[in-house]
């Protein structure tokens, strides 16, 4: 029987192995997942396959960017199935089209902004865009700020400073957007999403989250709601607490639980449970596709145990009807 995880119109069957590598490939880590309208799932990893294609029945269809990315952490797809390439490890942003044509480049490969300086970009980390398709960027490890930018990429500001206040961030890793034009901010290590409108003025955060370090809104009949991908603990002090993740959670709008999938017995390789939840897309029924960094976070999550090969960074998750 296959394993479900949820509850109430949040119930999900968990579809093992679903992803049908070629011979000899594997993804590494999955830093983050996307989603087109032809439901064909893009799986942005840091092995030697950067971008791999795939149909919803897990069939592989090809790969690029090989050559291109330095390191893999977020994407985000537009209406027109555009993808925006977030790449911690060369500082920038790309445009690309589904073949892997890249049409723009935020940013400069290779050349990060000073430290903690506000200026774009030092180790970003995730995109989002407006109503009007204005491009959001979180940024990131070296940063601790929003920039927004126009459509064809002009800077037309910047929000945030370290701290742990409204408006600042620790480790600002993810973000999203909303039809009405809100912006959720995933601010990782202050266990909190915070909410901003479409020019950077804090409005609410949501609190009852551990690391939550991906983030997706699905729109639907009943208004935005999001799915939160949550970290497990960080520091050996409570490497062994349980109901602290990792785990993915459903919230409405406002912040407000309405399930929890896995997270109660902590991380692990058995099917339902997470290692390090770190990108998610969902499809046009409704299913989860998680990416998860596990080859990053084996050693925090067990220390002392010797990581298997090859180490699963991927799981489609089936909605129950």
């Amino acid at each position: 029987m296959p394993v479900v995880l949820g509850s109430g119109e949040h119930r999900y069957s968990v579809v093992e192995n679903w992803a049908k590598l070629p011979d000899g490939w594997e993804f590494r880590d999955v830093a983050a997942v996307a989603v087109d309208s032809k439901d064909q799932v893009y799986v942005f990893n840091r092995g030697e396959h950067p971008m791999m294609v795939f149909d919803r029945d897990g069939n592989f269809l090809r790969s690029w960017g090989e050559g291109l990315f330095r390191r893999a952490h977020g994407i985000h797809i537009d209406a027109d199935d555009n993808l925006y390439c977030t790449d911690d490890g060369d500082h920038t942003v790309r445009k690309c089209t589904t073949e892997g044509k890249v049409l723009l480049t935020i940013g400069v490969p290779e050349a990060p902004a000073p430290f903690m300086s506000g200026k774009p970009f030092n180790r970003c980390t995730h995109t989002a865009l407006s109503p009007r398709g204005d491009i959001y960027v979180s940024d990131g490890y070296g940063n601790a700020c929003v920039h927004k930018y126009t459509p064809d990429g002009r800077h037309l500001m910047s929000w945030g400073t370290s701290g742990t206040g409204p408006g600042e961030f620790n480790l600002v890793h993810n973000i999203a957007s909303d039809p009405d034009g809100w912006v959720y901010v995933a601010d990782r290590e202050n266990h909190r999403v915070q909410v901003f409108d479409g020019n950077g003025k804090y409005e609410a955060q949501w609190n009852n989250l551990h690391r939550p370090c991906a983030l997706y809104c699905c729109n639907g009949a009943h208004g935005p709601r999001f799915i939160v991908g949550e970290l497990g603990p960080g520091m050996p002090v409570n490497l062994k607490y349980l109901n602290l993740g990792p785990r993915l959670s459903v919230v409405d709008k406002t912040g407000q639980l309405l399930a929890r999938l896995g997270g109660e017995d902590g991380p692990g390789t058995q099917a339902g449970r997470f290692l390090a939840p770190h990108g998610l897309a969902v499809d046009s029924r409704g299913d989860i596709y998680v990416g998860e960094v596990s080859y990053t976070n084996w050693s925090t999550s067990f220390p002392d145990t010797p990581m298997p090969r090859p180490l699963r960074s991927l799981q489609k998750l089936a909605k129950v009807a």
